[in-house]
Formats: structure tokens, sequence, C-alpha cells
């Protein structure tokens, strides 16, 4: 399979703005004779599909949650980045870019980062027409601060809630658009396969998850916006509906999967309490612009942390990396909490946390300035762990967050499969090997506000006159009937094991061995191990009551049986790549001092994966070479 990027040629600065001018356009009159399917209503899916109703396409946008204001969206707490450089402390749009192709270890795409960072700007000021209640200084302008990976700052935030209310300026364009009935919204329902006819995607085939009915849905284009897949770790910040089944149905349907084993483990995370947990949460990143992560430098050292002078404590990112400190890059503050856990320096009653301390912040600044800055965060923490981060410091430690990989886009966010485009967390296309902090939010809602609204366009106008495919063409047919098959085989299972019992012991050995240290020898048990479970899975899952109803048991089978061919995938994928970078950290490729070790010659590239069954080792291996023009490779340091 050739792979074409679609990068435009021209200098990086010139490049997109010159592209929108090169691309072909619809007329006003002319988009309202295409129809649009979106499949997702958080941040990218909601900006998508408001943009592309303002503009005149109709749209049809489903989702699994009973609202799209419950898109998981809404747990991102810390910040969006933007180069507004309203600090004037040397950001710029170029800086951004550096620092987020840097920060991707130098496994992204450059022209897709430069888009990213030059469309950032904008994104702000379209949140604040939107009413986004952005932190403001004392003079009333915007205010910003760090996250990691930056030496400037350049997070626009509000609060511990950026994208609860980044979502709701979303949400409140996509409700205008409803309202003009421009956007037909279809709640609680599941994706559960791409239609494609004459090799491109013309449709989805979906569960009502209330009444179990299954129907298609016909369209010019069809877009996911469906988000990321750390919930296949069982264990993870993810909301517990996050999933890859979307993704994965259209990987089945031919859609190229990039760069699987990429995923973030954020370094700010409550520690879990036990076994019976199934959710992880997560503490904001901004935490540690004023908090100090330390642990005893003494293990076995059981005393309360306030009777442990500052000589006793090891501030170790601040050791290790003075020039960045508390604000290293995620990957790296992760991989540096789990060797002081492994060194037995872990701390808290399941001895699997390190501190972060406000308490010098606190003496510096008073508390309100820190509850002014943290409030909602501080009291999410004490909520869930009954202890005051005023007065004790918090305890956190690395959990699967945000993952990189996704389904394979060129420059346009068109997948492999024609028709079919992917925006958000659910592609690959830019943070390379790890994310920094803070441009989740920023990619979401550049692609749907700005990018997918041109490119969109310019592959609909080739279509321009062409008769419409009908949802009662044979191939939606075909397709209800696979989806009926594997709903069928899940129900008629008589074991006595449940599905959250399957989940849990995947995500552990996931975990355990495609985590955040994996070994040639441990991602090859991990993927016999898998596959032997998969087989159990099938045998042994009970799921009670029928597809014709509402069923959580059959939504989660579904769900986690694709998780079960994804995490083969993700191990063969960290198995080929025989380097380390970013997210993925390989214990073979590691410098003396224990960071990260690439191998540019070798694999500087994305890895994309198309379907070959549900076993990773049949999985067929293409590859698209990435060029630095802009940003040579180097070594990374924080230090």
């Amino acid at each position: 399979m050739q792979l074409d990027a679609k990068i435009p040629s021209g200098p990086i600065e010139t490049r997109w703005q010159k592209h929108r001018f090169d691309m072909k356009l619809v007329n006003p009159a002319n988009k309202r004779k295409f129809d649009v399917i979106v499949v997702g209503s958080g941040l990218a899916g909601a900006s998508a599909s408001a943009s592309m109703a303002e503009m005149g396409y109709d749209v049809h946008c489903f989702c699994f949650q009973d609202s799209p204001r419950r898109a998981h969206s809404i747990a991102a707490q810390g910040g969006i980045n933007a180069a507004k450089n309203y600090q004037n402390d040397g950001d710029s749009i170029y800086r951004l870019f550096y620092d987020t192709v840097k920060g991707g270890d130098f496994r992204a795409r450059e022209a897709n980062v430069y888009r990213l960072a030059e469309v950032s700007v904008e994104i702000i000021d379209q949140a604040v027409a939107q009413g986004v209640p952005f932190a403001r200084e004392y003079g009333g302008l915007l205010d910003n601060r760090s996250f990691g990976g930056a030496q400037v700052s350049r997070t626009f935030y509000a609060r511990g809630q950026t994208g609860q209310q980044l979502l709701l300026g979303a949400y409140q364009a996509l409700a205008r658009q409803i309202d003009a009935g421009k956007v037909t919204m279809y709640p609680r329902t599941e994706m559960l396969d791409v239609v494609v006819v004459d090799g491109r995607a013309r449709g989805i085939v979906v569960r009502d998850l209330v009444t179990g009915t299954v129907s298609s849905y016909s369209g010019d284009a069809v877009v996911l916006a469906t988000g990321g897949y750390s919930n296949v770790f069982f264990l993870s910040t993810n909301a517990k509906g996050c999933n890859v089944t979307a993704a994965w149905r259209a990987h089945r349907k031919g859609a190229l999967f990039a760069n699987p084993c990429y995923t973030q483990i954020h370094p700010t995370c409550i520690p879990p309490s036990g076994e019976y947990q199934s959710k992880l949460t997560l503490m904001s990143e901004s935490l540690r612009n004023d908090g100090r992560i330390w642990v005893p430098k003494e293990a076995g050292d059981n005393r309360p942390p306030g009777q442990i002078p500052a000589a006793e404590r090891d501030y170790y990112l601040e050791r290790r990396y003075p020039a960045f400190g508390n604000l290293v890059p995620r990957d790296v503050a992760s991989r540096a909490a789990k060797k002081e856990k492994d060194a037995g320096l872990a701390i808290g009653p399941q001895r699997n946390g390190v501190y972060l301390d406000f308490a010098d912040a606190i003496g510096r600044l008073g508390q309100d300035a820190i509850a002014a800055r943290y409030g909602n965060l501080f009291d999410m923490y004490e909520r869930i762990t009954g202890e005051n981060p005023y007065e004790v410091p918090m305890r956190i430690y690395p959990a699967p967050h945000y993952t990189m990989g996704g389904l394979w886009v060129d420059y346009h966010l068109m997948s492999s499969l024609p028709g079919l485009y992917v925006i958000g967390e659910a592609n690959f296309s830019d943070h390379g090997a790890n994310r920094l902090g803070a441009s989740a939010l920023m990619q979401g809602l550049a692609d749907g506000y700005f990018i997918l609204p041109y490119t969109i366009g310019n592959f609909l106008s080739q279509h321009l006159g062409e008769e419409k495919v009908s949802s009662d063409h044979s191939a939606f047919r075909d397709a209800e009937g696979e989806v009926a098959g594997r709903v069928e085989k899940l129900l008629s299972g008589n074991g006595t094991r449940t599905v959250d019992s399957f989940h849990r012991e995947l995500g552990s050995i996931v975990w355990e061995k495609c985590g955040m240290a994996r070994t040639r020898e441990g991602l090859l048990e991990a993927e016999n191990e898998i596959a032997a479970l998969q087989e159990v899975f099938h045998r042994e899952v009970k799921v009670p009551g029928s597809g014709v109803e509402f069923n959580q048991s059959l939504e989660r089978a579904g769900r986690v049986a694709d998780f079960f061919e994804l995490a083969q995938l993700m191990c063969r994928d960290a198995r080929e790549r025989e380097e380390s970078c970013g997210g993925h950290f390989r214990e073979e490729h590691q410098t003396a001092e224990g960071e990260a070790k690439r191998d540019d010659e070798n694999f500087s590239h994305a890895a994309c994966w198309e379907y070959g069954g549900g076993r990773g080792s049949d999985a067929i291996l293409h590859k698209e070479e990435l060029e630095f023009e802009y940003v040579k490779p180097s070594t990374r340091s924080y230090k």
C-alpha cells in the first residue's frame, strides 16, 4: 500500500495558507447537497459538526452519551496551549512548533505540527468569542501558566475546568445548529461499523443503546471524532465509556492504524487504593507549576511527610533535570516516578505513590492564591482521598492517559480509507511519541474548527452531482449482518465470567508488559497471553440479556472484544520498534543514565498497520517515513 500524506510543498511558515487557497471549494448553494456523518461529540466532534453546519452542510452527529456535554473532553483540567506570547517571555508559533516536535521525541509529521501551532492563536479568539471564562490577570488580559516540556507560559486555563468550559463553548455552537435544523443529533447511539461502497466510506451502522435497534445511515463522508483507547489498560484516567470500537471497526474495513504502542502515561494521578478500583482520577499537570515532587531519601521511611525534614527528602526531578525541574515532559516525569518506586522509595498505604507538595508555594504566595489557581482540584482530591492537600502533600503516581497512536491520516485528516476522516485523539497525527501537556484540547479544536471544514470541502467538491447512496444499498445490509453476527456471538456464550473480569485481566497484562517499560521478551509473552485470554473470553464470558433491549453488558462486551485485538497490535508495534522514544520505553534501548535512546536511522517513521485478522502477529506493516527539515532530531535533554 502506497501512503501519500499529501503534504504540500513550500516554506513551512506559509504552507497551510497557500494550500488552503489551492484546495477546491464547494459554493454555499452546493454545500447543502452534501450529508456529513460525524461520530463523536466531544471537542473535536462538536466543533466540526457546528462549523460544517454553519457553512451549510447537513450534519448527522452521533454520540453514545445522553448529551454531547458528557463527552470525555470535560475531564481535561489544566489548559490549552496557544502561541500568543502574552507573557512576552519568548514564545512564538515557531517555538510552540519546536517544543511539540521535540516533546514528541521527533516522531511527528512536521507539517501537521506547524499547522497546529499556527492555528492555536485562532482557537483562543474563537473560545473567547464563545464566552469561555479563561482566567485573567489583574489588567484584564488572559492569564497563562506553564506546562511540562516548555520554558514559556503559553497555557490558557479556566481554573481546573478548562475542558469543560471549552466543551460548553463548542456545545452551544452545536446546539445553535441543531435548533437551526442543520445538525441532527443521535444521542445514546453507538457506531458498530463503517460501510464501504466502491472503496469509499459512505455510512455507518449503529445500535440504539436504549432499544437495541440496529440501523444504518448513509452520507457523502464520515468523520470519526471518537477519542482514545487508554481503557485497554482497564485502569486509566479515561471515562469508563471511552473505547476503541469505532476506530477499530474502521481499521477492520481498511483504515490503517498508526503507532498503537504510543501511549502517554500521565505522571500526576491519584494512585489506586486497592484491587476493587475500576477508574483512576487525574490531577492536572498544572499543579506541577507550584507543587514540588519528592520522596524520602531512605526506603521504608514511614514518618508522616510533615515530620520528614527537607534534608531527608529527594526532590528527584529538580535534582535530575535542573533546567525544567518539576515541569519536565510527562514521559520523563512518569519514568522517574517509576524509578523511585522500583528503588523502594514509594509512599502511601499501598507503596504506590510519590508526594506532590504545596507547602513551599503556600508559604510563598499564601493559601488564598493557591486556592484561586487550583481550588477545585484540591477539593476533588480531598473528596476522593479524605486528605487535605493544603495541609499534607498530595500522593500521585503515573497512570495511562492519552493515546498518541490512532488511525493514520494524511495532511487533510483523511484516513487511508477514502471518504473517512479522523480528527482529535482518534487520529495519530500531531503528537509523535509523547504529547506535550495542554495540547490535546488544542488539536481537537484545531481539527474541528479550522482544518477539517477546509479539507473536507476539497474532497466533496470532487463528488458534486454524484448519485446518493441509500442505506438500502446491499453494502449496508451486509454490514448490518456482520454487526448482528458479532452481537449473536457475544450473547450465545454460556460461560460464568463477567466482561469486567476479562477486561481487568487484559489490562493487567498490557500495563505490566506494554506500559511504562517494555522488553522484547515481555512483549512476546504479552502477545501470547492476550491471544490465549481472548479465546477464553469468547468461550467463558457471560453476557446476560438480549440484543434488542438496553444492555450495558453487551455494550462492554463488544468494546472489550475489540480491546483484545488492539492490545495484541499494541504489543506487536512495541516489539517491532527497537528503540525508545517518548512514551515508548524499551529497556534494551536506554542511555547509561536511564533515558530514552532513539534510533533515527532505522525508526524515523510512523508505523502504519493494515488489518490482517484478529491477531497482532498477522498485521501488515507499512511505513510513512518522517522528514525533519526544520527541527533536526537531537538528543532530547531537559537538564
